[in-house]
């Protein structure tokens, strides 16, 4: 089966890999820099609060690929499975992929919150609006 709907699904996964990549190149040399010796009873992320805030932007960013986009992925999948995952339901799963990257690209670099607020807020939107279309087939 192939649906368009599922390009966006796919370029958001490899966005995602990115961050990944992004946040590990940042934050080992960080962790390096500061001689930072890991410890495995340190609860989890006081350590690494530890890091420069633009280091940590990354992982947060990373964090919040791992939230809302699951929803994303679900409801483009329903609607590539019930055959309705082309027309302007493509371009608002298009829509809410840029705003994504755009999203991360803020968070990582400049992480002015009203901006990724507002980013956030119009991504969740255009999720939205997928969500009820796929409610419409579904129920």
């Amino acid at each position: 089966m192939h649906s368009p709907i599922l390009a966006p699904v796919v370029v958001l996964v490899g966005w995602t890999m990115v961050m990944w990549v992004w946040m590990y190149a940042t934050r080992i040399p960080a962790i390096t820099a500061m001689k930072m010796r890991l410890d495995p009873e340190a609860p989890r992320g006081e350590q690494m609060s530890t890091l420069p805030p633009r280091v940590r932007w990354k992982a947060d960013n990373y964090n919040h690929l791992m939230e809302q986009p699951p929803l994303f992925y679900t409801t483009a999948i329903t609607l590539a499975i019930t055959g309705a995952g082309a027309g302007w339901v493509l371009y608002v799963a298009w829509t809410y992929v840029a705003i994504r990257v755009v999203h991360s690209l803020v968070q990582a670099t400049w992480n002015k919150i009203e901006v990724r607020f507002s980013l956030f807020f119009l991504s969740s939107l255009a999720l939205i609006v997928m969500v009820v279309r796929a409610a419409q087939i579904v129920l």
